[in-house]
């Protein structure tokens, strides 16, 4: 049981390793499908009109993401992703608010 205990902190330490490592490697599907369907819940929401340059940052951040994705580069691609999905909100939050400072 000792000898056991004794060799946890390497388990544990080989684990996340490897948990990071599978996070590395994995293609940022998600992150690039959030990012997507965000930017489309902006244009729904009038981002072309009232927000169109944090719009047109959203596309070019996404359109970064797949080339990076293309590339192999899948933690730029991700981080590309989640700022375009970033961006896409404020986008949004800004025509839902102009949207209704006009009613």
């Amino acid at each position: 049981m000792l000898r056991l205990l004794h060799h946890f902190p390497t388990l544990i330490s080989s684990l996340i390793l490897l948990l990071i490592t599978a996070c590395a490697t994995t293609a940022p599907v998600q992150e690039m499908s959030n990012a997507r369907q965000t930017i489309q819940a902006a244009v729904d929401a009038g981002a072309e009109i009232h927000a169109p340059a944090v719009l047109a940052q959203a596309r070019n951040l996404l359109d970064d993401a797949s080339r990076e994705l293309e590339a192999g580069d899948y933690l730029l691609a991700r981080d590309y992703a989640v700022q375009a999905k970033q961006l896409a909100i404020q986008a949004r939050q800004t025509s839902l608010l102009m949207t209704r400072q006009k009613e």
